[in-house]
């Protein structure tokens, strides 16, 4: 029967004392090490086959080595790069990640908040924000560790991670006014969520900005069927029909697309479409998506930076970092026709 590895072992191996050991395999201590010893002693782990003991690591420090990822939706495809990128973040500093999907439902949330709670997650980072009764408001009365990731949440001061969606939005609508096109609609999100109202507030000032014509049209999800649903609603409502949809994402602008096939129109010779996002396949589409991209993976390694940081020095600075977006051109803009 073979025994387990220690931290003795590896300290044998190397040639040094186990508390440099436990500095060198610390992401947080190694730098108090000569590069040198950490490579040697990094070394002898990986011959050993040896891995910190998480458990008795957390019985030390009175924590569970677990973080909670709370997460709207997980069919939405811009949720599973940010949980890669605060797995990357939180997986080599020894903790694990228990993510846990709403399906939209604040009652859900609720519950497996408390389940989690019940396991002794060490902080939660939300998906999940919005200005209603969001449990974001709750958990920070409480004095629980919590970051925002992708939205805020109306006011509440937890760090937030967030791409530059006001940004991303202008790009967009200068896009379409240097192609020619005056008039625009914005098929904004759930008017709850910090996104679209980031998002509609700077179409329309974009539009004031570039001489345009810019209309609004409220969506109460951001899905593809809520898309086509209210783009079929513009297109019988407007006498004189939008040339270009700028979309709150591109669930909605895959909507769109179905829309103007049903209504016999095509994508982009009688009307571009800016999708928001650029989620994965987006250029596989028919045509190929322009689209604002968000740098997922960063939003979500930044998050857990910022609750590790709440965790081990106990700083609940409610920062917001804005993370740089970018237009992404493809084919489903174009000049636009003159008659």
């Amino acid at each position: 029967m073979s025994t387990r590895v220690t931290i003795s072992d590896v300290a044998k191996l190397a040639g040094v004392h186990p508390g440099t050991v436990s500095r060198a395999l610390n992401k947080k201590t190694e730098n108090q090490v000569n590069a040198g010893t950490v490579r040697r002693v990094r070394d002898a782990a990986k011959r050993l086959g040896y891995s910190p003991n998480s458990i008795a690591r957390g019985l030390r420090t009175s924590s569970s080595m677990t973080v909670g990822v709370i997460i709207p939706d997980l069919t939405n495809p811009i949720f599973p790069p940010i949980v890669r990128g605060i797995d990357s973040y939180l997986l080599p500093r020894g903790y694990t990640t228990v993510v846990v999907n709403t399906d939209g439902s604040d009652a859900n949330e609720r519950k497996l908040f408390e389940s989690l709670v019940q396991r002794q997650v060490d902080g939660f980072i939300f998906g999940t924000g919005h200005t209603g009764q969001s449990i974001v408001h709750e958990a920070y009365e409480r004095g629980i560790r919590g970051v925002m990731v992708n939205r805020d949440s109306g006011g509440v001061p937890y760090p937030a991670v967030v791409g530059d969606d006001s940004q991303g939005i202008r790009a967009s609508v200068e896009h379409l006014a240097q192609l020619g096109h005056r008039r625009l609609v914005h098929l904004e999100g759930p008017a709850s969520f910090s996104t679209s109202r980031v998002r509609a507030a700077s179409f329309l000032s974009s539009c004031a900005e570039y001489g345009l014509s810019g209309t609004v049209a409220l969506c109460d999800s951001y899905s593809v069927d809520e898309g086509q649903r209210v783009m079929d609603a513009v297109l019988a409502e407007h006498s004189s029909q939008p040339t270009a949809v700028v979309a709150g994402n591109d669930l909605l602008a895959l909507g769109v697309y179905h829309s103007l096939r049903m209504h016999g129109l095509r994508c982009p010779e009688d009307i571009s479409v800016v999708g928001f996002n650029d989620m994965p396949f987006s250029g596989d589409f028919q045509p190929p998506m322009t689209t604002v991209r968000v740098p997922q993976t960063e939003l979500g390694a930044e998050s857990a930076r910022l609750l590790l940081r709440q965790i081990e020095d106990a700083d609940r600075s409610a920062v917001r970092v804005v993370l740089p977006v970018e237009l992404i051109v493809r084919a489903s803009t174009t000049r636009v026709h003159q008659a």
